[in-house]
């Protein structure tokens, strides 16, 4: 059997690089072990720059809908135990009236791995009529100059061989296909032996009435610092607590105060490391997700991040085979990708020790004015210590850039000065939550920001298939001022890398843009932006496929 790519791994990750693929045209094959049902669920929010690239792929609203209820709060509380004192809490309304933030047109949705998963894998299509390959195991593969070659066996025994031009491997923390091409991943903090107990506890909601949440952190002196949280709105949730020979009932029974019927579903230990790969790339093997790097799931940015990774990578292999890529646009990927999960470790870490570090009176959970003091102490403590930036956190979803051979840099000069006060006003710096800096202009390397362009049509709905190039004040004699972006369609098509110019004339995107011209890549980050057309298109061409040399500019293309 031949196909362009295959990957391994169904969970999240690779299913997000099959829909990349699948909307770019590209052949590919996913194989993964299990039946495409997940009996207990781990990612439970999808973060919204990843909701973002699901809506390219044309699956955010099925993700919504996937069951969620819309009237259940996502409030945030820290109690002593569930249904006990609580401590302190954060009010963040219900998914169906919570307003839209301004940033985004997709705010992060609330859809468990055991519905995401089954979702996924259904749009894409279960062989024979579809790619996705279930019970199917990779058992090696050999990296050829041309190809790789994997052998494959499925539940009946039958081994395949499939010859792929690219294997990426999404096989998780443990992954095979990064030890046989012998990528270490170091550990960056402290392994955490942990345990997960989903259990069914009909009623419990109603027990709390207003007082229920989307994540309860139970907080005892006793070790339990972690959270119970609401897996589907209704009678499913998940304990994480510390690991050890307790019955799975009886802490279950310690975490929750009211006498509600408890069924336990799966009870699990896990480790909680902190590690990223050395490479991402192998030859003609890559890595994503888990594979590639795994965080504290405090803060929710494991998704987000292998999302990230499937997004900036899908793009590339399909410029590798298309024909169109330089030779160095797919090493692009680790230089891209890897910076931002090191970042994103790094947070989710804070957010641990933000948990992990608070000292907790033994009088705690008494109740005796001693009791009173302690939980009002330690509200005030948790209060003071920014707990949003867990729950809510664009900055860290949004605020990376890019910085590679394939994002040409700005470089701003007299004339191009003008040109920006003329058309948008002296440049704004800082930022706020409701208008961060991030969506306020469109910096090489950063992701396009987002601006309504109609009911329900945002600017990341241009971007996609192909490179697109917005050219503001398209009107009559702005060639003469600005130059024609025409050398720069040219040169795109000499080389057979897929470019769409796009007119606009929103004064409001006009503003955010802050150019007469911006490209953008497939992945909807911004590769370029000129106050004129680029003096030597070819070379801004070369540079954004990949085929340019780091440094070096493009004439008149700065800015």
């Amino acid at each position: 059997m031949e196909t362009d790519v295959l990957i391994v791994g169904g969970g999240p990750v690779g299913l997000a690089l099959a829909l990349d693929l699948a909307h770019r045209g590209v052949d590919f094959v996913l194989v993964e072990a299990g039946d495409g049902q997940v009996t207990h669920p781990k990612v439970s929010t999808v973060g919204p720059r990843a909701m973002e690239a699901f809506r390219r792929w044309g699956v955010a609203d099925a993700i919504r809908d996937a069951g969620w209820p819309a009237d259940h709060t996502l409030d945030i509380a820290w109690v002593t135990v569930v249904g006990g004192h609580e401590l302190h809490r954060l009010s963040l309304g219900t998914a169906g009236r919570r307003p839209p933030p301004p940033y985004t047109p997709e705010p992060e949705a609330i859809c468990p791995q055991h519905w995401l998963a089954p979702l996924l894998t259904a749009r894409l299509g279960v062989h024979p009529a579809g790619p996705v390959r279930l019970g199917t195991r990779l058992l090696g593969f050999t990296r050829l100059p041309d190809r790789v070659s994997a052998a494959l066996v499925d539940g009946a025994g039958v081994r395949t061989t499939v010859h792929a031009g690219f294997l990426v491997g999404c096989d998780g923390a443990s992954s095979p296909v990064r030890k046989a091409c012998g990528i270490d991943a170091p550990e960056r903090h402290r392994t955490r032996v942990l345990r997960n107990i989903l259990f069914r506890a009909p009623g419990l909601g109603a027990a709390l009435g207003p007082r229920r949440a989307l994540v309860h952190f139970v907080t005892e002196p006793g070790g339990q610092r972690y959270p119970l949280r609401s897996i589907d709105g209704r009678d499913l949730y998940r304990l994480t607590c510390p690991a050890g020979p307790a019955d799975a009932t009886r802490a279950v029974r310690r975490a929750v105060a009211p006498d509600v019927p408890v069924e336990v579903v799966s009870d699990s230990t896990w480790h909680l490391t902190h590690r990223v790969a050395s490479r991402y790339r192998a030859g003609r093997v890559l890595i994503a997700g888990d594979a590639a790097h795994t965080l504290s799931p405090s803060g929710g940015f494991g998704l987000a991040t292998g999302v990230g990774d499937a997004a900036d990578l899908g793009w590339k292999l399909g410029a590798e085979l298309a024909g169109w890529a330089g030779p160095g646009l797919l090493d692009t990927y680790e230089t891209e990708r890897r910076p931002v999960a090191l970042r994103s470790l790094e947070e989710s870490h804070r957010n641990l020790r933000r948990t992990l570090d608070r000292r907790l009176s033994a009088a705690l959970c008494d109740a005796t004015a001693d009791g009173e003091r302690a939980r009002a102490t330690l509200g005030r403590e948790i209060a003071e210590s920014d707990p949003i930036r867990e729950f809510d956190a664009p900055d860290t979803h949004f605020a990376y850039r890019y910085a590679s051979p394939a994002v040409v840099d700005e470089k701003v000069v007299a004339e191009e000065k003008v040109v920006m006060e003329d058309r948008t006003g002296p440049r704004r710096s800082g930022g706020s939550a409701a208008d961060p800096w991030w969506n306020r202009t469109a910096v090489p390397g950063a992701r396009a920001p987002h601006v309504w362009l109609g009911p329900g049509r945002s600017t990341l709905d241009l971007f996609g298939p192909d490179f697109v190039l917005l050219h503001f004040g398209a009107g009559a004699g702005s060639g003469a001022r600005y130059g024609d972006p025409e050398g720069l369609v040219r040169a795109f098509g000499d080389r057979r890398v897929p470019l769409r110019v796009v007119r606009c004339d929103d004064e409001e995107t006009a503003r955010r843009y802050e150019r007469p011209f911006v490209l953008v890549r497939p992945d909807g980050h911004v590769a370029w932006r000129g106050s004129a057309a680029p003096a030597d298109p070819g070379r801004l061409a070369d540079l954004v496929r990949g085929a340019g040399a780091p440094g070096g500019g493009v004439g008149g293309a700065g800015g």
